[in-house]
């Protein structure tokens, strides 16, 4: 059937209603991205149909024509609330936000004005009193912020926005199902006047095109003129097959003279990585924006650490540290602690006299943990994160 997404995109759909066995992905190490051990997908398939989307790809096992065919769960409620139910538990769920979107389908992709699932979702994590994160491209979303702020006042909610820029002619091209960036970031200062936290994730800047610094300082003003509390940042990773051949479709339709350039930062690979020299100059280009506005480039801890056990708030500290510093040019330790830590089967607080027996932990870490163990806060990531 045809159905118009949004004005000027009337897009041709099927849409196939399914059976899920389970709907939440449990991470064995908790997300320092997202902040979450717990996601899930209650479509498969995106209308969006954004060029550059990985969920394209052959390895993600989405049927049919990606953009064109979406797969709906229908009985994702009734197994997610049975999933939720700590009476059906041996072990409590471990305490992290739990994440909708991302994946193969936009939580809140046009589909969901019929369906509902996210709503009734929602529901569920407000009864429950689970943290949530959303990550869409979506306004769709302000259609539940009556259930967003109740989850906000019990526990805490985190909406993100998915951007490649916030040139408009541009996301004609690469996001045709998608919101136009004007209407994302009117979002953004929609749901902060109704008291939740949002985040702008500049996540891929495609390369060659939305990766240029004038378009990441302009998408990082815009954001902070909406009020969003941060900013992540990633560049393009682009899989061989399905992906990559729709996507240099479209290069060669509106930017052929790109086309070789691709071919010189992608190589052959399983992860659809661009060159390491690539990524390091987009991201010290970003950081050095980002440091001259103070907007933050990951989620701070002052929206998290209420939400988290002991071990995972110390991961996600430094992991992020890890990253802030690695992003500065600088060696870091922290990562391989982070890892270790994200290994053990009892509370970091037992182990404080004997840290230093863990892989990765030397004196200086040993001080940070102790100091997150004590205060759930360390001065040095604050000192990073802030760019003090």
């Amino acid at each position: 059937m045809n159905i118009n997404i949004k004005k000027g995109y009337t897009k041709e759909v099927n849409i196939r209603e399914i059976q899920a066995k389970s709907i939440l992905r449990k991470h064995k190490k908790i997300d320092s991205w997202f902040v979450s051990r717990y996601g899930m997908n209650f479509y498969r398939g995106c209308l969006h149909n954004c060029v550059y989307c990985d969920g394209r790809a052959e390895k993600y096992n989405v049927e049919g024509e990606f953009g064109e065919d979406v797969a709906v769960k229908i009985n994702a409620i009734e197994i997610l609330k049975r999933e939720l139910d700590p009476a059906r538990k041996r072990k409590p769920m471990k305490k992290s936000f739990f994440m909708l979107g991302g994946g193969v389908g936009d939580s809140y992709q046009y589909v969901e004005k019929k369906y509902q699932l996210t709503r009734k979702a929602l529901e569920l994590f407000c009864a429950f009193k689970h943290p949530v994160q959303i990550l869409t491209k979506s306004t769709l979303v302000k259609r539940d912020v009556d259930i967003l702020k109740k989850i906000n006042e019990q526990s805490k909610v985190i909406v993100n926005f998915s951007f490649s820029s916030v040139d408009e002619r541009i996301s004609k091209i690469f996001e045709p199902g998608v919101p136009l960036p004007g209407e994302r970031l009117e979002t953004i200062t929609y749901l902060k006047n109704e008291g939740l936290t949002c985040g702008m994730f500049l996540m891929p800047v495609i390369p060659f095109i939305t990766d240029k610094p004038d378009l990441m300082e302009k998408s990082i003003v815009s954001a902070k003129e909406a009020g969003a509390d941060f900013i992540i940042f990633s560049g393009m990773t682009l899989k061989q097959g399905r992906q990559q051949n729709y996507f240099y479709e479209v290069i060669k339709k509106y930017y052929p003279e790109l086309l070789s350039e691709y071919q010189h930062i992608y190589l052959p690979g399983e992860w659809g990585n661009a060159i390491p020299e690539y990524y390091q100059a987009i991201h010290e280009a970003f950081y050095s924006l980002a440091k001259r506005y103070k907007i933050p480039i990951r989620i701070p801890a002052d929206f998290y650490r209420d939400y988290l056990n002991e071990n995972d708030l110390v991961v996600v500290i430094l992991d992020q540290m890890d990253y802030l510093l690695k992003m500065m040019g600088r060696k870091s330790p922290y990562g391989y602690s982070a890892y270790s830590i994200s290994q053990l089967n009892q509370p970091i607080s037992s182990m404080r006299t004997d840290l230093k027996k863990l892989k990765g932990v030397g004196e200086t870490t040993e001080r940070i943990i102790i100091e997150i163990l004590d205060t759930k806060r360390s001065a040095y990531y604050e000192k990073l994160l802030w760019y003090l």
